[in-house]
């Protein structure tokens, strides 16, 4: 959790909220970032990479990368040797999330706007997915983009699941109950 701590201090939540918001990112709670998006509260954000236990140096892949700043505690996390490939299906948020961490001088993220399949196949396998938004269902797509000993923390309904690949088909699956995020789109 150090680490995670001095991701939060050198990753100012307020360089990623609309400019009249920037007064209330010191909120524990979600801001609207457009387009029926938010940018999550930071104490379920906070669990989150918590659960997915980056290391430095992952591959990662940042599912609903919104404003960009889930993609800027990623690559703050993963360190310099790391890389985070940040997908988003909104062109603008896909290009307010580049632009965000280019000013803070975050480089070691890649954006790209999402396609018709969960994820982005081309680049896989990953150590590491954070969905960012609420599936439906547990999406078998992004668990086969999994290295072996991967993590993939991911809404689905109103729990976080924290999936670690354990065999080429097979997964363990703890169940977080009690969250609420916008839908995946």
């Amino acid at each position: 959790m150090e680490l995670i701590d001095k991701a939060f201090k050198r990753i100012n939540r307020q360089s990623f909220v609309p400019d009249h918001l920037k007064d209330l990112a010191i909120i524990d709670g979600p801001l609207p970032i457009g387009y029926g998006q938010t940018i999550s509260q930071p104490t379920t954000v906070r669990m989150m990479l918590s659960w997915l236990d980056i290391q430095p140096g992952n591959k990662i892949l940042d599912v609903g990368s919104g404003s960009g700043w889930s993609s800027a505690l990623l690559a703050y996390l993963t360190g310099p040797t790391g890389q985070v490939l940040a997908v988003e299906r909104i062109p603008y948020l896909m290009k307010l999330g580049k632009a965000n961490c280019r000013k803070i001088g975050i480089s070691n993220v890649e954006f790209f706007k999402a396609g018709k399949e969960l994820g982005l196949i081309k680049y896989a396998p990953y150590d590491r997915i954070l969905v960012s938004a609420a599936a439906d269902k547990l999406s078998e797509s992004l668990i086969t983009q999994l290295k072996i000993g991967g993590k993939m923390v991911i809404p689905v309904r109103h729990d976080i699941l924290e999936i670690t690949k354990t065999k080429s088909n097979e997964y363990k699956n703890i169940s977080h109950p009690g969250f609420v995020f916008v839908p995946l789109i």
